[in-house]
This record gives C-alpha cells, structure tokens and sequence, in this order.
C-alpha cells in the first residue's frame, strides 16, 4: 500500500497505525502473554561477578588470571542473559501486498514487536524481495515498534520477485549474534534450504508461512489461465480429474497461517510446544 504526501493520506496512515497498534497489542497480550516468556530463552550465560572459591564449585569457572593476582582461588558468577535479540524477516514481494496477506502479515509483525517490548526485548526488521528492500536495527521501545509497522505499511519495494536465499546470505552477513529470527513469507521460491540450514546453526529460525487457500486448491472439471503475481507469466491450468492441491509448501517446523483463518490458534499451538529453545 502506498501513500501521498497529503493530509488526508496522512491521517489515513496515523489511522491504520492506530487500529493496528490497538489489535496487536491485543493479540501480544493474548498469545503471547507467558508462553513468549516461557519458549523463547535468552542467548545464553553472561559474566555477572568474581567472588572466593568455596567447596563444591566448579573448577572450570577458576579465574586463573585473579586466582594468581590475589594468590586465592576466584571463580567467576555467571547468570542466565534474559535479553532477546528478535529480527522479523518479511518477505514483501508481489505476492504478498494483497490487501488480505498484507493485514494479516502486518497485524502479525505488530504482535511480534510488541510481545518483543513488552518482554525488554530488542527488535529489529528486514524486508525483502529479490533485493534487500529495508533494514530496520535492534531497538527497544513502543515507539521503535510502531515505526516497524509504519514502515511496512509505507513501504513501496522496488522488486516484485521472491529471493529467500539472498535474504537470509546477507542477514548472516550483518547480524553474527544469536538472534530469535521470524521468517515471513508465502514461500514462493526455491533454493533457499541450504541458507537456511547455514543460518540455523547460529541463529533460532522459526518459519511462518502465509497462505491463501483459494489459491492453493482449484475445483475439478475446470481449465484456468494463472498468472504469476512476481514475473507476468501465464500458464493454463487443466483440471478435470480431481481437484489440485498446490499447497506443497507445508512447514513441519514452523507455523502455517492462512487468511481469514483463526491464525491465533495457530500460533498459540506452535509456542506451547515449546518449540524455541
């Protein structure tokens, strides 16, 4: 969606922000609330203090360096970093700036940066096509939230294809610190497993995949003339057997969302598992 420079498509803007902002905050209370506590852990263990060796502790946490300075056995305290670092990855290509996958995937990135504030969290966004569109850094605050979500919604890409692959090569590239990472995107694309596997090793990836069923399922004794959104290209469509499936892009590890669905469910299914570690 697109915006002018006038005064009523600011107010149109300040409007969407709003209604958006009040529905995600919603959705981040509901869904979210002590399941986003519970399943996204923190980066790990950071050094919080030095204090005497006493009976019992851990040898390996001796801090030889003080030990031989003080000429007493010192070990190092170290305690659980709570702090998440959270990047929303959103694929912004043609096939997902219809008006339905672009309110449920904005209503979705609000939800996620709002959880990721109310929880102390930095947040940061990516959007990409086949070219890296926009970068959004680590921040915290409301404020911070609301400009990912104005940005999206102003937002007008200069590619209309899908590159998964090049998103996330150059997100491994800029960001090597382990990072909670939600990939957004319909999934249209191929050759992106083996970046994904790369970036898997450093950082928690957790795939959401944004679907329209009426696109994926046509009804038998029918021929159709498609058009892809992304490239132009056309191509008919003879079905008269059975009806066709072409939701072949189902995540076993990440979270389907459809819309006009209860997507809510869906994601409050994938958190209790427990999935994020």
């Amino acid at each position: 969606m697109n915006f002018d420079n006038s005064n009523e498509s600011k107010k149109e803007l300040l409007r969407r922000i709003k209604d958006i902002e009040i529905k995600a905050t919603i959705l981040s209370d509901n869904i979210f609330a002590g399941q986003y506590h519970s399943c996204l852990k923190g980066n790990g263990m950071e050094f919080a203090d030095i204090r005497r060796y006493a009976p019992g502790d851990d040898v390996k946490k001796i801090d030889w360096k003080v030990t031989a300075k003080q000429r007493r056995a010192y070990v190092k305290e170290f305690v659980e970093e709570r702090e998440l670092s959270v990047f929303i990855l959103v694929d912004v290509s043609a096939s997902n700036r219809f008006k339905d996958k672009l309110e449920l995937i904005t209503e979705l990135v609000g939800s996620l940066a709002f959880s990721a504030n109310k929880n102390g969290d930095r947040v940061g966004s990516l959007f990409f096509s086949d070219e890296i569109e926009k970068i959004i850094t680590l921040k915290k605050g409301k404020k911070h939230a609301l400009s990912i979500i104005e940005n999206l919604l102003i937002l007008n890409p200069a590619g209309r294809k899908t590159d998964i692959a090049n998103a996330l090569r150059y997100f491994g590239k800029m960001f090597k610190r382990r990072s909670v990472v939600f990939l957004i995107s319909d999934f249209l694309d191929d050759g992106y497993e083996k970046e994904l596997k790369i970036l898997s090793r450093r950082h928690e990836i957790i795939p959401v995949r944004i679907g329209d069923r009426k696109f994926e399922s046509l009804p038998k004794g029918a021929i159709f003339t498609l058009e892809d959104s992304e490239t132009g290209e056309q191509i008919v469509v003879e079905n008269y057997k059975s009806t066709s499936d072409f939701n072949i892009n189902n995540l076993k590890d990440g979270i389907n969302l459809y819309v006009g669905e209860d997507y809510i469910k869906e994601i409050s299914r994938f958190f209790c598992r427990g999935r994020v570690r």
